[in-house]
């Protein structure tokens, strides 16, 4: 293959959780390599983890971050990547992209950010300055803040699905539900008065509706977890911000690549990416979610064709070789060819 690419991407790709099957991290290493590049990975957290004499994932001495940092910097000496992908922010910090920037001063370094509220993480945005590109699975303010710290290119980029492992399956009656939420019910406990902790706990007191990872229901990952959104009819997707352009968490395409009726809650421009009645139901309210619900349970039919239809969109125009292909055009020509494409 003509002008295959070396590319070194750093990320806490959850080598020891069975969630790392379903980080887009790892979706976009496997569509990076299906298109022929040579991808490198580097595990960030866990080489940390791996020389942190205290238990604890959550607290590392400074010296277990510089020998990180060490071997992560050595590493990209010796392999001479063409392009340096920071696909999590989380862990590094400025001074670690600027050690690796005197090791590989003609690679092209994309930051990727998936998080809501840059602004509020001075880090993050310290990061995004040593890069030349950030891409963001959202835009308006929140990519607008990349911008405004400097960064010369910004944009958008959705979250990817990936066919192979994410699709409708046959399951027993243990994964029957009317309605399935996945993830926590708030953040924060100052978040408990907003629409989505009301939504989920409204949905805690119904019959035959699924709650993993909150409210202390257990979570549910692995392959498990498509098994789980298989055997709902219909499924919740809400964001903690719901006011940003194209903003979506992942649940909302891991929820339509396997085949359930979504109900997802309108953000600014949702319609590019899927339509309303075709692919999903939108709704801009807890009422308007729960009529929609009750509707939908009383029709199968109809359920069935968009929540079909909305699989059918997901595999095909946001699979992981797609992004992959979309991210290396936006590194080549500045942009890339897609409907929803927005750049700064």
């Amino acid at each position: 293959m003509d002008n295959v690419k070396r590319i070194f991407a750093v990320a806490d790709f959850k080598d020891e959780s069975p969630r790392s099957i379903r980080a887009q991290v790892r979706m976009w290493v496997k569509g990076l390599i299906r298109l022929g590049h040579d991808v490198q990975r580097f595990s960030y957290r866990n080489i940390m983890m791996q020389f942190n004499p205290f238990s604890s994932r959550r607290f590392a001495p400074g010296f277990v971050k510089r020998r990180a940092d060490r071997i992560l910097a050595e590493q990209i000496k010796r392999y001479h990547p063409d392009i340096l992908l920071i696909l999590n922010m989380k862990y590094l910090d400025a001074q670690t992209l600027r050690m690796v920037r005197a090791v590989a001063p003609d690679a092209v370094f994309v930051g990727r950010d998936e998080d809501p509220f840059p602004e509020q993480n001075p880090t993050r945005i310290a990061i995004a300055r040593e890069t030349d590109i950030v891409v963001s699975t959202s835009a308006g303010r929140f990519l607008r803040a990349y911008k405004d710290a400097g960064v010369k290119c910004c944009a958008f980029m959705p979250n990817a699905c990936d066919p192979d492992i994410q699709m409708r399956y046959t399951v027993g009656p243990k994964w029957d539900a009317d309605i399935i939420f996945t993830g926590k019910a708030e953040h924060t406990r100052l978040e408990r008065n907003n629409e989505r902790y009301e939504i989920v706990r409204r949905l805690a007191l119904l019959p035959n509706t699924r709650l993993y990872g909150c409210f202390g229901s257990p979570k549910v990952e692995g392959i498990e977890l498509f098994h789980a959104i298989s055997g709902a009819k219909t499924g919740l997707s809400i964001n903690i911000a719901n006011d940003v352009s194209l903003y979506h968490s992942d649940r909302l395409i891991t929820y339509l690549s396997c085949g359930t009726l979504t109900l997802a809650r309108r953000v600014p421009d949702s319609d590019i990416l899927f339509q309303d009645k075709a692919h999903l139901r939108y709704f801009d309210s807890g009422e308007e979610f729960f009529e929609l619900a009750r509707w939908y349970l009383e029709h199968p039919q109809q359920r069935e064709e968009i929540a079909q239809a909305g699989m059918a969109r997901a595999h095909k125009e946001f699979n992981c070789v797609r992004i992959a292909r979309d991210l290396l055009e936006l590194i080549d020509k500045g942009a890339y060819s897609a409907p929803w494409a927005h750049v700064l």
